[in-house]
């Protein structure tokens, strides 16, 4: 697929596309005529990195994640460094910390939904 076609599934502007190309987290194959062509995985892959980055995940320690990203329980590291298991450490309880946050407004959210539909006459819910 072209990059307009990956920006169209994954949400990602091309121009961050081109930028996680630029910091070796996705690699399209190159045609002859030079155009980008990125496979149907990179679309889960650009999700996932998405994501990493709206968690405060910086592309460089994306990078080094890259083989986790793969749900693959066979990820070695071969030199790991205690300053960035800290710093990983600190992202992910944060991360935690988020997630409790949303999954309580989802059940605000909810709760707010379901009584205005008991306050909507049953023909006008949906």
């Amino acid at each position: 697929m072209r990059i307009g076609e990956l920006t169209k599934r994954t949400g990602v502007p091309t121009r961050m596309l081109r930028y996680y190309e630029e910091q070796g987290l996705i690699t399209p194959r190159r045609l002859d005529n030079g155009y980008r062509e990125y496979d149907d995985y990179l679309v889960n892959r650009v999700r996932k990195i998405r994501g990493l980055l709206d968690s405060g995940i910086p592309t460089r320690i994306i990078g080094d994640m890259l083989p986790c990203l793969n749900d693959t329980e066979a990820t070695v590291v071969a030199d790991p460094d205690p300053e960035l298991r800290e710093l990983l450490v600190e992202q992910r309880d944060k991360m935690t910390e988020r997630i409790s946050f949303l999954e309580q407004n989802r059940v605000a959210l909810t709760r707010y939904i379901d009584a205005m539909d008991r306050a909507i006459p049953d023909s006008a819910a949906s």
